[in-house]
């Protein structure tokens, strides 16, 4: 008996033209995919297995059922998720970034119970920022929420992914804390992103690992590059501060075409919002009438602001931002005549040359936006105040936007002081005749300028509301790392060219819009702009410092059109380095760079206003000189 024969073997030593070639493509199919299907779904069986072992131990055993509630509490045995409605709960996402209606989603109270009792429950909201930086704002209901360095705060998202919950501050004028964490790559794989649950890491189960996120996870995490983010209430109106809206460079939606809404709770009871008239929009500043009812109608709670976009579907652009009462910078016995604002970043270091030599100079006062630094700068500023300098400190997170920082201290400080210098820590206003006409530093250096209404010869009637003075960008000059005696003496050498331009401003001299391009504002009709030739006065701007110090600045600045320096985005920007690309390697000959110019004007200057003689300690000959902030 003949053996039996495979339906698909055939004669190879037939000629080619009689081969079954449907089945031998059938074969040929299934013999080549079936193992590479296998192979797929042990590869998914293991991710799937293996995918929590690689997390910290306690990241998967923790199961809310949505985001937005942060549950504090010291041990986690069963925990249940109960639905309520809380009148003072706010979520931040009630459109996508396609401007296209959410559906709300019912909140969830998330309780551990130990014994009889129900742990505390704290309200939060949140944004994704670039660089995958998650803002976590919480504000408690009770005294809840607090810091603890042996029970940290953990970001849970989905599948058991987890990073570090750390402290960034507390919202300005609110008192509500922040938190920052990353949004972990694995959490990156699947869109849309999901908002994190924000736990004790005490509150986890290491014990009960099949204990995962349900199917219905927390809602999608609202974008930062759509957003209302901050308000402030003046005397007349609020200006609410949203992101992309206008978001177009010289290009701004008719006021017209918006609404300010205010509404207690979540954004799904907007529809009881009281609405007001939008009377300015520019940049990302949107000026509107104060409310009327809220008192009346909201009562204690607190209440959420934001832009409505008016059309046939009016959008509400998510936000963060809440109505408070007025709040101002406090005048202290009465206006200082000139103070300075900067938006600062990791600056602590620098800070006290810079406040010392303008405060000298004619400075009364110092206003500092916090850009989320992390050098421990309210230490350095406390030492500051303890010496009798009038210092400032705003908290202001919110990246790449130093517009709307310099928007919100014209308002901010307008009751306490009557004219502003606009400069960064790194700027230094300067004079080549200080040098000869004053042997120490005076106050009336600065504000001679400003002491008196200045008026326009060739118009009598214009008053000078801003006083621009011109920029010289020093390089390295030669250094391999942050000089100890300061920026003034440690950088000499500069581009020989001017570049840019700061700004002395006349607070009521500006336009109701808050409009501004980094460093000078649009003033109202009857002011002009006076601008002082490089021989009158200049600012030394230590724009190129040394390697280390110059690569701190590649990421997260604060300045409007340059998010990261290592990504190709607005390649002619002036806030990046002529020649040096995106790369975060030092270029060659890097300490050499940016030198046409040797100026040592007020190296010289700062030296003779500022050195200390003392003695060499113990054992040492002779006696040397320390500048007055090193001490």
């Amino acid at each position: 008996m003949g053996h039996a024969i495979h339906p698909f073997s055939f004669d190879l030593f037939q000629s080619p033209h009689q081969w079954p070639w449907p089945q031998i493509y059938a074969h040929s199919f299934s013999s080549f995919f079936a193992p590479i299907f296998i192979f797929f779904l042990l590869h998914r069986y293991s991710y799937d297995v293996t995918s929590d072992a690689v997390s910290p131990p306690f990241s998967s055993a923790f199961f809310p059922t949505h985001s937005d509630v942060i549950v504090s509490t010291a041990v986690s045995l069963h925990s249940t998720a109960a639905t309520t409605r809380s009148s003072a709960f706010t979520v931040n996402n009630v459109i996508s970034e396609t401007h296209a209606a959410s559906h709300a989603v019912p909140h969830h109270q998330i309780t551990a119970r130990v014994g009889p009792s129900a742990m505390a429950e704290i309200h939060y909201v949140t944004v994704l920022f670039p660089d995958w930086e998650v803002l976590v704002i919480g504000f408690p209901d009770s005294d809840a929420l607090s810091i603890d360095v042996d029970d940290p705060y953990v970001c849970l998202f989905g599948r058991g992914i987890s990073s570090p919950a750390s402290t960034a501050g507390v919202l300005p004028f609110l008192d509500w804390l922040i938190f920052k964490c990353e949004l972990p790559i694995r959490a990156r794989r699947r869109m849309p992103y999901k908002k994190p649950v924000l736990v004790r890491s005490s509150s986890l189960n290491p014990v009960h690992p099949e204990m995962n996120f349900p199917p219905d996870l927390p809602k999608e995490i609202p974008r930062w590059n759509f957003m209302a983010y901050d308000s402030l209430t003046s005397e007349d109106d609020v200006v609410l501060f949203v992101k992309g809206v206008n978001h177009r460079q010289g290009v701004n939606r008719d006021p017209a075409e918006f609404r300010c809404a205010f509404f207690a709770g979540a954004e799904e009871e907007a529809a009881n919002a009281v609405k007001t008239v939008v009377t300015s929009s520019m940049q990302e500043v949107f000026r509107c009438k104060c409310p009327e009812e809220t008192a009346a109608r909201f009562g204690e709670k607190r209440i959420k602001v934001t832009l409505e976009i008016i059309g046939p579907d009016s959008v509400l652009v998510p936000s963060v931002a809440y109505y408070s009462l007025t709040r101002k910078l406090a005048s202290n016995g009465g206006k200082a005549l000139l103070c300075a604002v900067t938006m600062v970043r990791n600056v602590a270091k620098f800070l006290k040359e810079w406040v010392l030599y303008h405060s000298e100079i004619g400075v009364d006062k110092f206003i500092l936006y916090d850009n989320g630094s992390d050098d421990n700068l309210e230490s350095t500023v406390d030492s500051l105040r303890r010496k009798g300098f009038d210092i400032t400190t705003v908290f202001w997170l919110w990246p790449k936007t130093q517009e709307a920082g310099f928007s919100h201290s014209v308002v901010y400080a307008k009751d306490a002081c009557r004219w502003v210098m606009y400069t960064d820590v790194d700027e230094f206003v300067y004079s080549l005749a200080w040098a000869a006409a004053a042997s120490k530093p005076s106050k009336s250096l600065l504000q001679s300028l400003i002491a008196a209404p200045i008026t326009d010869p060739a118009a009598a009637t214009d008053s000078v509301g801003q006083i621009s003075i011109a920029c010289f960008e020093f390089g390295p000059s030669g250094q391999n790392q942050n000089p100890e005696s300061g920026v003034t003496q440690g950088y000499n050498c500069r581009k020989e060219g001017i570049n840019r331009h700061k700004s002395i401003v006349l607070l009521e001299a500006i336009d109701d819009s808050l409009t501004n391009v980094i460093h000078h504002f649009i003033l109202k009709p009857g002011y002009m702009t006076r601008r002082v030739g490089t021989k009158e006065m200049v600012v030394n701007h230590y724009k190129f410092q040394a390697w280390p110090e110059f690569r701190a600045k590649f990421r997260r600045r604060v300045s409007a059109y340059v998010i990261d320096w290592t990504q190709p985005l607005n390649p002619k920007s002036k806030d990046r380095a002529p020649g040096l690309g995106y790369s975060t390697v030092e270029p060659e000959n890097w300490p050499a760079k940016f030198c046409e110019v040797y100026d040592d004007g007020l190296k010289d200057l700062t030296r003779s206003w500022f050195a200390v003689v003392e003695s060499r300690p113990p054992g040492a000959e002779g006696r040397y000189a320390r500048m007055a902030w090193q001490r």
